[in-house]
């Protein structure tokens, strides 16, 4: 049996806490994960909140001042989880590259971390930003994890029918970890592990831990 996978929380612990949240996230933590994904979105006023949808309690997020949001700041984020989890930083838009970069080396995550999208532009954004930090492109397509390898990235983020043993080899062979989204089922979880994938993101945290506890721990960090 090879070493386990990071075990990550979509949102943190959605299925028990508000997603995004520092509850969320830190009963994510206390289930047993190594740390946890989560979106963040750009307001009105050139703040950086962790959010999800565009629109949050009925306002756009993209149109409102972050004080008028129910949502936590990146930074506060950054800075209380920093020294405890793995952080999967997801950006949903452009315009936060150069922030996050600045963020980043404020508060470096000292269990690991990744940046990722859906957005080619946003990941050539970051690496322009900061050439060092660790990138992630995130597939739900195979058209889109076939252009990848234009995107200066460390890690993909494949949707679990993406992910088979043939491309779990692929990319490792071409040097690039793997995390595979969302997965809930005990069955997939210990098939993914067995596939010798870097990461499992999951909606079910304390399945996820309990599932995977016989596993030896990773020291891997992307």
């Amino acid at each position: 049996m090879g070493a386990r996978p990071l075990l990550l929380g979509h949102r943190g612990a959605r299925r028990e806490a508000p997603e995004n949240t520092l509850e969320a996230f830190d009963l994510c933590l206390k289930h047993g994960c190594d740390g946890f994904e989560f979106d963040v979105r750009l307001c009105a006023d050139a703040q950086a909140v962790v959010c999800h949808d565009a629109k949050l309690g009925g306002r756009e997020v993209a149109r409102t001042a972050s004080k008028d949001l129910s949502a936590p700041g990146l930074e506060d984020i950054l800075a209380g989880f920093m020294s405890r989890a793995f952080l999967d930083i997801e950006l949903k838009v452009p315009g936060l590259e150069v922030m996050l970069a600045e963020l980043l080396r404020r508060h470096p995550p000292r269990r690991g971390y990744c940046v990722s999208s859906f957005l080619p532009q946003v990941v050539e954004g970051l690496y322009r930003a900061d050439s060092t930090m660790k990138l992630g492109l995130i597939c739900s397509s195979r058209t889109q994890l076939a252009g990848w390898t234009g995107v200066p990235v460390q890690a993909l983020f494949l949707e679990r029918g993406l992910c088979t043993a043939a491309v779990v080899d692929a990319q490792h062979g071409a040097g690039k970890q793997v995390f595979v989204w969302t997965v809930n089922g005990e069955n997939e979880m210990r098939a993914f592990a067995g596939l010798g994938v870097d990461g499992i993101i999951s909606d079910e945290t304390a399945l996820l831990a309990k599932t995977l506890a016989s596993f030896p721990k990773s020291s891997i960090s992307c």
